[in-house]
């Protein structure tokens, strides 16, 4: 059975360490899925919403990493709008223990989870 792809959406200017960890604590031993780690070392030029649409046709779910400055996120707010679009399944996983705030475009009734590697696996195997 192949690993569950997972691709992460976080705010690049303020969250890129907090993406890393996460990136880095997937490597644990008991892993059953990775992340497509596509993340950008510059802002994206063109048409950058059909590039990420793209990006999101190859992964079976969206960890959107909340930070504290969610609400002026612009890219993860169009990557939450572009996978409620296409019908991809996501979640919302804090990044910090607290201030963590939703993308704007999260819908109401998404749940904000706390980052335990307990939660995580759950989460990626459709557990919200």
């Amino acid at each position: 059975m192949s690993k569950k792809r997972v691709f992460i959406s976080f705010d690049f200017d303020n969250d890129a360490r907090q993406k890393d960890l996460l990136v880095g604590q997937s490597k644990h031993p008991d892993t059953d899925f990775e992340f497509a780690d596509w993340s950008s070392k510059e802002h994206l030029t063109g048409d950058w919403k059909a590039k990420i649409k793209a990006k999101l046709a190859y992964v079976d779910v969206v960890c959107v990493l909340c930070g504290k400055t969610m609400p002026t996120a612009s890219g993860v707010a169009h990557e939450v709008l572009i996978a409620q679009d296409i019908g991809k399944p996501y979640f919302l996983l804090a990044a910090y223990q607290d201030g963590c705030t939703k993308p704007s475009t999260a819908k109401p009734d998404d749940k904000l989870y706390s980052w335990t590697w307990e939660n995580l696996k759950k989460l990626v195997k459709g557990a919200r």
